[in-house]
């Protein structure tokens, strides 16, 4: 496997870091659970990484060298050519592969050449793609565009999340040569389950008899954490409070916490909203579990990772309806969907939770049961499959 631009070891919510490298951990480990071996390269960011780190039995990282530990993800193109030439060593003299599986697009341009190198079947997962962003209002270059392109027209098998990311990928990019396999990220049940909310509360030091909404995620314009603080203001509820869990993100990052600050000041929410950094998975169930509602107000969402692990602790999603989002939320059964990330109906919905407590358990109740669907041993069963495939099936031919 490969993830280049951010470790799988990483802590969710801050940086790079996020649902992606969730993803790449635990499918990485089911894999090997499930008796694969299973190698992740992903860079070097820090002097101290060591260059191959053991996880558990089956399952490694390897941080390759590629570049100034603290290049910013901007410049990381500039860089592809020495990963790519140290993972390729590392296939040939230390740990062979069957089977290359990029994430993400920048690793997605070192799977492709590696592909035509080593002559193995190439596999990827975009998790974000350029042509959907731009849908949401987030333009990127050209080069991604065309880089995702060539990606796209050679990779032997491309993952999506699930069949609203299917649709969405078959209108903007039409059939690609390779085949498409829904394999849909999971959760933890040893973490995110159902728990009690005033025992939460307490840990937490919130107050128990006040409205707690929750965002979590990273602090960028994309998330929409703007939107999140608008809702608390058009709920109209003094006594509401709204819990950030999450760092600034990527080159608009700290600006758009900034923005946070302001725009709840304007708004008179200030003393209303408490941010918190990224937490570890152990300890980000509490502030699930704490919650009355999690708002997910995403520009766009390949799948939304966070609305599953609050489904699965038992609270209910008030979600933009874009992407994976659609495929996770029932709207009116589990949590509510809501469209053009309007604040005002954003707020309309969490009223309904709030003010009637026995509709949000039921919700919620209902979210919990359907989140157990989603498992990692599963997503791992339906990857090991794809692998043995394509494995055996004719590889793609793009002509590089």
């Amino acid at each position: 496997m490969l993830s280049l631009h951010t470790s799988p070891l990483a802590q969710p919510g801050s940086g790079d870091s996020g649902g992606l490298n969730v993803y790449v951990r635990e499918v990485a480990s089911a894999l090997a659970h499930a008796g694969l071996e299973c190698t992740t390269f992903t860079r070097r960011t820090r002097a101290d990484q060591p260059d191959v780190l053991q996880v558990e039995p089956g399952y490694r990282v390897v941080h390759v060298d590629a570049g100034a530990h603290d290049l910013p993800k901007e410049a990381l193109p500039s860089v592809l050519g020495e990963f790519g030439d140290a993972v390729i060593d590392h296939v040939k003299n230390d740990f062979p592969a069957d089977i290359v599986h990029a994430n993400y697009f920048l690793s997605g341009l070192v799977a492709h050449r590696i592909k035509h190198e080593l002559e193995l079947p190439f596999v990827t997962t975009f998790h974000t793609l350029a042509k959907v962003k731009a849908e949401g209002g987030d333009v990127e270059s050209q080069w991604r565009h065309d880089a995702e392109a060539e990606i796209v027209g050679c990779a032997d098998a491309i993952c999506v999340n699930c069949s609203e990311e299917e649709h969405q990928f078959r209108r903007l990019y039409g059939n690609p040569p390779g085949r498409i396999e829904i394999v849909s990220p999971a959760v933890e049940h040893a973490f995110f389950a159902p728990g009690d909310r005033g025992g939460a509360r307490r840990a937490l030091e919130l107050p128990e008899d006040v409205p707690v909404l929750l965002f979590v995620g990273r602090i960028q314009p994309l998330k929409g954490p703007d939107v999140a603080v608008q809702a608390l203001a058009a709920l109209g509820r003094p006594d509401a409070l709204l819990l950030v869990v999450g760092g600034a993100s990527g080159v608009e990052g700290e600006a758009e916490m900034a923005h946070l600050h302001r725009l709840a000041a304007d708004l008179g929410v200030s003393g209303q909203v408490r941010f918190a950094p990224p937490q570890p998975h152990h300890i980000l169930s509490t502030y699930y579990r704490a919650a009355d509602a999690v708002v997910v107000p995403s520009r766009s969402e390949s799948f939304g990772l966070v609305a599953l692990e609050a489904s699965a602790c038992g609270v209910p999603v008030v979600a933009s309806a874009v992407g994976g989002l659609l495929t996770l939320v029932d709207h009116g059964e589990t949590g509510y969907l809501v469209p053009d990330r309007d604040p005002d109906l954003f707020a309309h919905y969490l009223r309904e939770i709030v003010d009637h407590p026995g509709h949000a358990a039921a919700l919620g109740r209902r979210a919990a049961e359907r989140a157990t669907r989603y498992t990692w041993s599963f997503a791992a069963a339906r990857l090991r499959r794809l692998y043995t495939d394509v494995g055996v099936r004719q590889q793609v031919s793009c002509g590089a």
